[in-house]
């Protein structure tokens, strides 16, 4: 097959929230049958239902619950990998979240960076779909996380992301990585570069979005 795309639009459909291409050089993850090279993190349900992420990675700095995520389940028209807690959240709680993200059609579940070892493992037992573990600093245990079940290492340690992803790929070179890929196509670059296999893409608010098209619509 040609480089050439044919591409498709419609007139009211042609405002987009496009991904940076370089996360086109990642080598992707396939997640149950899903290829997936970028992820965007949001839960703004307008933000996502338009954009052309692969899938989209929905967690939150709350406590998590079911109606959240079934109102992300029945707006998003891709993938999307739901976080259920592991902070502030914890035990059985978690073990619920999880079944209940896999009920509604959750591609993978996210715990957070703090969630133990023995939750981690009751998730295991519990659900069928992929769990998805933070990882935050070079501190984090990654062999025990794997040695529970984890099955993919999302890896969001700010600007030694990188260097990060890069420590683990070292140590266990068949791991599937997402990362955060940063503010430029450089930092993008970097973090594919370090080993992650799919990008994390977190978009201008819908705040941005809106203040962006009001200027423009002003100078009209």
């Amino acid at each position: 097959m040609g480089k050439d795309i044919p591409e498709v639009s419609t007139p009211l459909r042609q405002r987009l929230i496009e991904l940076p291409k370089s996360i086109e050089k990642a080598s992707g993850i396939k997640i149950l049958g899903h290829f997936i090279q970028s992820l965007i993190f949001t839960t703004d349900i307008v933000l996502i239902r338009n954009n052309n992420a692969d899938a989209v990675m929905a967690v939150y700095p709350f406590t998590p619950q079911p109606v959240i995520t079934h109102a992300i389940a029945s707006v998003a028209d891709k993938p999307v990998l739901m976080g259920v807690g592991g902070g502030t959240t914890k035990g059985k709680r978690v073990v619920n979240l999880a079944l209940d993200a896999e009920f509604q059609g959750a591609l993978a579940v996210v715990l957070n960076a703090p969630v133990d070892n023995a939750t981690l493992k009751a998730v295991r037992k519990t659900i069928d779909i992929p769990i998805v573990i933070s990882i935050i600093s070079f501190c984090d245990d990654v062999a025990a996380r794997l040695e529970v079940g984890v099955d993919i290492l999302n890896v969001s340690a700010g600007i030694e992301t990188p260097e990060v992803v890069s420590s683990i790929r070292e140590k266990f070179p068949l791991v599937p990585i997402i990362a955060t890929g940063g503010p430029t196509d450089e930092t993008i670059r970097a973090t594919i570069e370090a080993g992650a296999n799919a990008i994390s893409y977190t978009p201008p608010t819908n705040a941005e979005l809106m203040q962006a098209l009001m200027e423009r619509y002003r100078t009209r």
